[in-house]
């Protein structure tokens, strides 16, 4: 078996690192506390929020995991919160209709049985909008359910920025509203467009403000790369020198997604017994751009002129170029800074960048190195 997992949510042995975050995590829940997790996209702030989860004891805690990404206004939120609050703290068919009525009785609950003769519950009120009393019964049931247990709740709500393209912000005003009074329930909000979750969690204007402690995923240092990916390789026979190792997270940037997919094609690559040379890495990333090849070419013929200009500088640098100074918009041909701002608005807007510090860096790792191949 392979041993580099990639995609979807990873268990803990798959984990590099991560042990502050971990345990940062954790605390927080075990505390009751408020936490705004924000990372690029495929950073894994999933998988580390489901590890910390499994770390705690159903005996003083009910985990509740709401996925936001499916959702599209108010009536779905609402809908899917319920939904996987119930499920979370009973599975018994009879209990969990029970619960469904004393938790959300405004919302019709009903149980059936699944594809799999598991039982669900369902809530009547698709089709139409839910009012500010009914987001107020599902926001208060948390709470209540706190109370009714005498356990701890952890509400964790992922893609929470999808909440930024509902029909209007009664949502995110009924959770400020709710959730500065409640005792007894933690609250981490996941999300993956950091500069829509920012301006949630940081502008005045919004009900949100400064409403929950700000916790960034970032990068793996490549120093607990290092003996992770080794060891992997060591394992099944196969070496792999840690110079290249180190090489490997310099063209990955240390990210875990694109830095476990390129181990995982390399690992394909190398026999029991063999030894990973330069080779076999150049070998590796050209065989993932070619995958990648066709929605790159796509991606970048929908671009401005200046983005790609914008593109290439980000990717010929090797340290966090300064984006907007005379150098880098003179070397790049984007004239003048307000020209590179503009691209750069337009880029992350697409969620082809992302701001980091006072630079930006490509999201893809593979189509950061894509672009870097268009300049030879």
């Amino acid at each position: 078996m392979n041993p580099f997992s990639y995609g979807g949510v990873v268990g803990n042995g798959e984990f590099c690192n991560r042990v502050e975050e971990l345990a940062d995590l954790t605390e927080t829940m075990k505390s009751s506390g408020r936490c705004f997790v924000y990372a690029e996209r495929r950073m894994g702030k999933t998988s580390l929020v489901m590890r910390a989860l499994e770390k705690l004891s159903r005996k003083d805690f009910i985990p509740v995991y709401v996925d936001l990404w499916p959702t599209d206004g108010s009536a779905s939120f609402a809908a899917t919160t319920a939904r996987a609050m119930t499920t979370a703290a009973e599975t018994n068919t009879t209990k969990l209709l029970e619960l469904g009525k004393t938790l959300f009785g405004r919302l019709r609950p009903s149980v059936s049985l699944d594809d799999s003769g598991q039982p669900k519950v369902d809530f009547g009120i698709d089709g139409r909008t839910v009012s500010k009393t009914d987001l107020t019964e599902v926001l208060e049931a948390p709470a209540a359910l706190a109370a009714r247990s005498g356990k701890k709740v952890v509400m964790v709500f992922d893609e929470f920025q999808q909440i930024v393209e509902y029909e209007n912000d009664l949502a995110e005003r009924q959770l400020r509203s709710s959730i500065q009074h409640h005792k007894n329930v933690a609250y981490l909000f996941l999300g993956s467009r950091k500069h829509l979750l920012q301006s949630m969690f940081l502008d005045q204007s919004r009900p949100l403000y400064r409403s929950a402690m700000h916790y960034p995923i970032g990068p793996i240092q490549t120093k607990h790369w290092q003996p992770f990916i080794t060891k992997r390789f060591s394992d099944n026979k196969k070496r792999f020198p840690r110079p290249l190792v180190a090489e490997l997270c310099e063209r990955t940037q240390g990210h875990p997604f694109y830095t476990q997919h390129l181990c995982h094609v390399l690992w394909s690559l190398i026999e029991p017994g063999g030894v990973v040379e330069a080779a076999h890495l150049d070998q590796a990333v050209s065989e993932l751009l070619r995958r990648e090849s066709h929605a790159y070419v796509t991606l970048w013929e929908s671009l401005t002129k200046n983005e790609q200009r914008f593109l290439r500088g980000l990717a010929s640098s090797e340290t966090p170029p300064k984006p907007f100074s005379s150098d880098f918009t003179r070397q790049y041909g984007l004239r003048t800074a307000s020209t590179a701002q503009r691209a750069a608005e337009s880029l992350v807007a697409g969620d082809v960048i992302e701001r980091e510090a006072s630079s930006y860096v490509i999201t893809d790792r593979f189509l950061r190195l894509w672009v870097s191949q268009l300049q030879s």
